[in-house]
């Protein structure tokens, strides 16, 4: 009897990231589970390959669970959850709902993924949630994504206690911003607070890595799929911190 084909399932495919990431898995030889809320935007994504499937699923909600693991027909060998989050600025103006909501898309979305995914989980398996860079650097004007990224950390270390004995892995990918539209988007509404051009903005954002570059989808992806090796099992909880050189503190 043929074995059956080894499944990941990525968590907003959709997405500028989501996409290429799909993708590379996909190009691996493993059933990709591609999951977001809308039916369109899934349906031009997998019809690329046969090895990309859609699951439409709110990940905000716990229907997330049945809907994701009804589309689950063999061994789980990655989950990697990378929806996004809304941008609603900073500490001190951001309204509490959006944070709160970005927690449960975050934390409360990892967990129902792996609720999902739990029975398929076998030896050498990888929980793999992306975070980001604001989760470890806070800043006054990012507060949706430092307060969820930071939980987001601590939830991945809870993971990989509970499933280690199992012999299954979880991981964090930090990036630092990533060159996308969204970023375009939020370097747009500073430049509007900030009385300058989103151009002057991107240039200030680039400065602040040691490289002056952004972390691109494409390196974020490759880093992903790196975790498929059996290697990685020694980074069992660990962060990869993709920032293009932005991190000033220790450890």
């Amino acid at each position: 009897m043929k074995n059956p084909q080894e499944t990941a399932i990525v968590v907003g495919a959709t997405g500028a990231m989501g996409q290429v990431i799909a993708r590379r898995l996909a190009a691996r030889g493993l059933r990709t589970i591609c999951v977001a809320r809308s039916a369109d935007s899934l349906t031009s994504l997998t019809t690329e390959s046969p090895n990309l499937v859609a699951c439409v699923a709110d990940i905000g909600a716990d229907t997330a669970i049945d809907a994701i693991g009804a589309a689950i027909d063999g061994p789980v060998r990655m989950l990697v959850h990378g929806p996004g989050v809304a941008t609603a600025g900073g500490v001190a103006t951001a309204p509490t709902a959006a944070v709160v909501d970005a927690v449960n898309i975050k934390c409360g979305g990892l967990m129902r993924l792996v609720r999902a995914a739990d029975s398929r989980l076998q030896r050498g398996s990888r929980i793999v949630a992306i975070g980001g860079h604001y989760g470890f650097e806070p800043t006054a004007y990012a507060a949706t994504a430092g307060v969820a990224n930071a939980a987001l950390a601590n939830l991945v270390r809870q993971y990989s206690w509970a499933y280690g004995a199992k012999g299954v892995t979880a991981h964090l990918v930090a990036p630092g911003p990533a060159d996308t539209e969204r970023l375009r988007r939020v370097a747009s509404a500073r430049g509007e607070r900030d009385g300058i051009s989103a151009d002057a903005v991107l240039d200030e954002m680039r400065a602040e890595s040691a490289i002056g570059a952004f972390t691109t989808v494409e390196q974020i992806a490759w880093a992903i799929e790196m975790l498929l090796a059996p290697e990685a099992d020694a980074l069992a909880g660990g962060t990869l911190f993709m920032d293009a050189g932005r991190r000033r503190g220790l450890p």
